[in-house]
């Protein structure tokens, strides 16, 4: 099992020295990774909460986070895939690759706010197809000296991409229906759980993610089972908690428990709770709780 924290990326207390005080003492600490995730953007009116209401991009943010780090890896769960044509995403991830030292985990998604989708000039219908296309094609700009795509989606002249990753990024798939499951055992190098996860079930879940990886003539056990950590502090011994909601004894006992259900990694993000990302929340004190969090649930703590 391999322990991540999601860097600030979110809310009031997402400033730059926040990200890198966290990014530099979790490598410090021991940490495997550390992560970030995407939001497009916030319709008006929209219900889904503070969380999404101010979100820096992550790929900005990793390679910000990649000049003052030198070991911990990258991750962002995830970037989604229709709000960026292949080659631009490509090139990106590529560069990224690069200049971090070959550190970076591409979580890649398809999306579901219609709102991202109308801004983004892309039709919603057919996520799933377009995202296998996509995966492919990612990795032919990532691997042939000369790229040529025509699908059913894109079209790729023939033309030349580099420099090219070395090596190429690992790429994870969200998703929380079955065919997204299958999708990731079948295509990608793992898959990474949503925000809203039922971590009570994730053995089920990713045994349905390796099933497919086998029916692939891919090696299951290869296939990398990531838990973004809806982590929160509370009280001990609350009779109705959820996994890695509690004290730390019981989001250690909970991460390996975890371990034991399958799951590779688990990151801890604290950006989905709402008392830390709110509109006025204050900076310093979500820093208090972040750090003592980051010591308290660090590899080997």
């Amino acid at each position: 099992m391999r322990i991540g924290f999601a860097v600030p990326v979110s809310g009031p207390w997402a400033t730059p020295a926040n990200m890198v005080r966290i990014a530099t003492r979790a490598e410090e600490l021991g940490y495997h990774q550390v992560w970030t995730f995407q939001r497009l953007l916030y319709p008006v009116g929209h219900e889904m909460g503070p969380v999404y209401r101010a979100v820096h991009d992550p790929v900005v943010t990793l390679a910000y986070l990649a000049g003052v780090t030198t070991s911990i890896r990258l991750g962002v769960a995830v970037l989604n895939m229709p709000f960026f044509s292949p080659p631009l995403l490509a090139k990106q991830l590529a560069t990224l690759q690069t200049v971090s030292g070959g550190r970076l985990t591409a979580g890649l998604g398809l999306g579901w706010m219609p709102e991202e989708f109308t801004a983004s000039g892309v039709d919603i219908a057919a996520r799933g197809a377009r995202g296998e296309e996509y995966v492919g094609l990612l990795r032919t700009l990532w691997s042939a000296d000369v790229a040529e795509h025509e699908g059913r989606f894109y079209r790729l002249p023939a033309s030349h991409q580099d420099p090219k990753p070395d090596p190429a990024p690992p790429i994870l798939l969200g998703g929380t229906a079955e065919v997204a499951l299958r999708r990731a055992g079948r295509l990608a190098d793992g898959w990474v759980t949503s925000s809203r996860e039922d971590l009570t079930r994730i053995d089920e879940r990713a045994a349905v993610v390796r099933q497919a990886a086998r029916e692939a003539g891919r090696d299951p056990d290869a296939v990398e089972i990531v838990c973004r950590g809806v982590t929160r502090f509370a009280p001990a011994g609350r009779p109705d908690r959820r996994p890695l909601t509690g004290s730390y004894e019981e989001i250690r006992a909970d991460v390996a428990d975890l371990a034991a259900r399958g799951v590779t990694e688990v990151f801890h993000d604290l950006n989905f709770d709402p008392e830390i990302v709110a509109p006025g929340s204050d900076p310093k004190e979500s820093m208090r709780r972040a750090e003592e969090a980051l010591e308290a649930l660090a590899p080997g703590a």
